[in-house]
């Protein structure tokens, strides 16, 4: 939660974010503009549907309207385009962001899918320190502008207590 939040708007950022839909439609919009219609067309959703996850998430903040544009019968279209408040609004708990980086995987070839798996035994200061070190990382490389020949890629870091590693 923003230190600037109402509870009522943590509220409904919980919620715009409670859909691993909602969260790939954020990163569809993330580095270009998108209408309604193309977002419909690329999850293949009803425009209806499409307009009620749009809505939520430009409600919420986390999908801002760009200037009007004609379409190609000349009907007016309004492009969306992320504005990274997701990047540091906390996530609901459950298994939204693994529901949708497993459905980002969907078509993605075994070759261009790079993993890491580490256990790992640390005290406390050597896991807040190594946690900061990558959020740092993260951050410095979310802040930096799209580069125009690069091509659109998207990382999953989770941390967890290894429960298989404990004794019962």
């Amino acid at each position: 939660m923003h230190a600037e939040d109402t509870d009522d708007e943590a509220l409904a950022r919980g919620r715009a974010l409670s859909s691993p839909l909602r969260i790939r439609i954020l990163r569809y919009c993330l580095h270009e503009a998108r209408t309604n219609k193309e977002i419909a067309q690329r999850f293949d959703l009803n425009p209806a549907t499409s307009l009620h996850h749009v809505r939520t998430l430009a409600d919420a903040g986390f999908l801002a309207a760009q200037p009007e544009r004609r379409g190609t019968r000349g009907a007016r279209e309004v492009p969306y385009l992320a504005t990274r408040l997701s990047w540091s609004t906390p996530m609901p708990p459950g298994t939204t962001l693994i529901d949708a980086f497993l459905a980002d995987l969907e078509g993605v070839a075994p070759d261009q899918l790079q993993t890491v798996r580490l256990g790992i035994k640390l005290n406390t200061e050597h896991r807040r320190t190594l946690l900061a070190r990558i959020e740092a990382v993260l951050e410095e490389y979310a802040a930096m502008p799209a580069d125009a020949d690069g091509e659109p890629t998207s990382i999953f870091f989770a941390h967890h207590p290894d429960l298989t590693a404990r004794d019962r």
